[in-house]
């Protein structure tokens, strides 16, 4: 483990997809780059690559002694800290043959390099302060990003423009720190560095950012790929027969006869480039038994954990069954984090087929119109300008609410006029756990957990 965390040596791999290819990359880092490179690389230019000071593209030629041809290479060279890592680093553009690139690492590794571990160069780039830590997460969120909102996700996270308020938060709670243990150091003179309507305001303005952005993150901590969307409504409403119709394929059990769904179903739901998680759920009832109880108490989870609760309401209610779903739905809106009402069954009454939003999963009806009404219901929700990646949110959950709690303890002591002392540990507390956030804090554990995640050359 401790070896991990060694930037003295430097380290090379394969850059590039494995593969073959048009280009293969191979990316090396340390301080003994240049040196690694000496006689391997032939630079066409070799006053101008002797003379590098600033990151530029040098073009060559590959030579030794296993290879019997020099090989056309151009060479990305980053000298000095100006580089990823912050420490020296090239990239070897090469044709991307599978035994050439392997050879070029071979024989880098016979020069003196090491063999780089997953995400070795990110972690550098963090140990550097090049990246902090969510930074470091969001490289992982850009690469395995499976369409484009995760991936702008990942590109917000990072732009660092969360962290950067993070740090600067923290960095004020480092102020205010210094200025409480200052003025304990002169207790018995009455001086007073910061005082305490100030701390308090300060204090109280953090918090309430913290919490803003808690609650735009809240039920949506788990890491998903793909936006969770959950079929719901009273028994009998036609969901199971939408899910089929949704995924193309029989999956769930239809039959006329209402609570034929006992269990929560989940396919992908396909629409052009975008994909979904679909469930079903069973339909809205009361609890008269242990099975039913446990059905309902599934249903009523993967409501709260949806990104968006499609409603489904047939347009052939009674009036005592337009009553029954009425007060379903409004109990469970109360706990999905946002809700689509959609009239399901419209083969029964087409003539209200010019309704926006009703549909028939047997004939197909309006189908078309309930997908652009998902993705614009996905699209207009904050859900798309999540500022953290899941896996962020969710290692970050604990210690975003342990930091908003110590600072609301604070502003506490400071009305009930509580000691400097009791004030400065409040402080410390959040301060220490906004620096898990960013990274200021760390274990060797924690990081060998988030970068062992990473693909090798990353």
């Amino acid at each position: 483990m401790t070896a991990m965390f060694s930037v003295d040596e430097t380290i090379v791999a394969l850059a590039s997809p494995a593969g073959a290819g048009p280009r293969g990359i191979v990316r090396l880092s340390g301080s003994a780059t240049r040196e690694i490179l000496s006689g391997f690389f032939q630079p066409a230019d070799e006053a101008r690559w002797n003379e590098a000071r600033i990151p530029q593209r040098y073009s060559g030629h590959l030579v030794w002694a296993e290879c019997r041809i020099p090989v056309s290479v151009d060479v990305q060279f980053w000298p000095g800290s100006r580089g990823y890592t912050r420490q020296p680093l090239a990239e070897l553009h090469l044709t991307g043959s599978p035994p050439l690139l392997e050879a070029v690492l071979v024989e880098l590794l016979r020069r003196g390099a090491r063999a780089a571990r997953p995400g070795e160069f990110t972690l550098r780039a963090f140990l550097s302060g090049q990246l902090d830590l969510m930074q470091a997460e969001a490289v992982l969120g850009v690469i395995d990003a499976r369409d484009p909102r995760e991936l702008q996700t990942a590109l917000r996270q990072l732009a660092g423009r969360v962290s950067s308020e993070l740090v600067a938060m923290r960095a004020d709670l480092i102020d205010l720190l210094a200025d409480l243990e200052a003025g304990l150091d002169f207790v018995e003179e009455d001086i007073e560095f910061v005082s305490r309507d100030n701390l308090r305001s300060r204090v109280a303005r953090m918090a309430e950012t913290l919490q803003t952005l808690r609650d735009r993150a809240a039920g949506h901590w788990q890491s998903r790929p793909i936006p969770r969307i959950v079929l719901a409504g009273l028994p009998n409403a036609g969901k199971s027969t939408l899910f089929n119709r949704l995924c193309g394929q029989s999956t769930a059990i239809t039959s006329p006869e209402p609570g034929t769904t006992r269990d929560v179903l989940s396919a992908e739901w396909c629409v052009g480039s975008r994909r979904y998680e679909l469930l079903d759920t069973a339909g809205e009832e009361d609890a008269r038994d242990v099975l039913t109880s446990r059905m309902q108490q599934l249903r009523d989870e993967a409501l709260v954990e949806a990104d968006l609760v499609v409603w489904c309401r047939p347009v052939d209610l009674g009036e005592e069954d337009d009553h029954r779903d009425e007060q379903a739905r409004v109990t469970a809106e109360a706990k999905a984090p946002r809700m689509l009402i959609v009239l399901t069954k419209g083969d029964l009454h087409p003539e209200s087929g010019s309704q926006p939003l009703i549909i028939s999963a047997e004939s197909g009806l309006g189908v078309d119109k309930l997908a652009r009404a998902v993705e614009q219901a996905l699209a207009s929700d904050a859900i798309s300008e999540r500022q953290w990646l899941g896996s962020t949110a969710a290692r970050c959950a604990g210690s975003l609410d342990r930091a908003i709690l110590a600072l609301r303890q604070a502003v506490t002591l400071a009305d009930s006029h509580g000691g400097e002392e009791l004030l400065a540990v409040e402080i410390r507390e959040a301060m220490d756990h906004l620096g898990e956030i960013v990274g200021a804090v760390y274990t060797d554990d924690l990081l060998d957990r988030i970068f062992s995640k990473f693909c090798i050359g990353k």
